[in-house]
């Protein structure tokens, strides 16, 4: 897995702060680990290899 413990111990400092919200160390082991789980089944669709001729998709401006 390429993401490293500390990579989402530094995101979840930064992301409780900005949102001001507390985490007790229980909290704070749960996120970690789904969050490690999420990264590890976006792995395999992150290293599918894209055609560079791909057109990218529009992007909605309002």
């Amino acid at each position: 897995m390429n993401n490293l413990p500390c990579e989402w111990d530094a995101y979840l400092t930064q992301m409780t702060q900005i949102l001001n919200v507390e985490l007790d160390d229980a909290r704070r082991a749960e996120l970690r680990l789904q969050f490690s789980r999420i990264a590890a089944m976006a792995e395999p669709l992150m290293a599918f290899p894209l055609d560079d001729r791909l057109e990218i998709a529009g992007v909605y401006k309002a």
